[in-house]
């Protein structure tokens, strides 16, 4: 069974960076072929991806956020991080990781993460 389980600071202020980091559990982020993507959610509106590293590491993200989105991973403690620079209001959104299954761009997700809220706030 695998798990996922997001972690990190729960209020950014304006302009900063928001940093969360996935920790992955029952399965290795190495393993062919899957990718493992943050997808958030803010108040009062639908699911938005936003970015995902692959099994090899490579990168991909929604055009309207790669601007400022960055995925990274650390496969010696099997986790992998999102960072989210120059964040705004709009930017409040619980946040999720997920490991995706059948390709990606969050159409594929078999697990999912309980998600964790980040305020962005002065």
């Amino acid at each position: 069974q695998v798990q996922l389980q997001e972690s990190g600071p729960g209020l950014v202020k304006p302009s900063q960076t928001l940093s969360l980091t996935c920790t992955v559990s029952g399965g290795s982020i190495t393993t062919n072929y899957y990718y493992w993507s943050w997808i958030r959610q803010p108040p009062g509106k639908g699911l938005e991806w936003m970015g995902v590293i692959g099994y090899s590491g490579s990168t991909y993200y929604s055009p309207s956020l790669e601007s400022r989105t960055s995925v990274s991973r650390d496969t010696s403690k099997n986790q992998f991080t999102l960072q989210l620079s120059s964040v705004t209001p709009e930017d409040t959104a619980v946040y999720y990781c997920a490991r995706e299954g059948r390709g990606f761009s969050g159409t594929g997700v078999d697990y999912w993460g309980q998600g964790t809220q980040v305020t962005v706030s002065s």
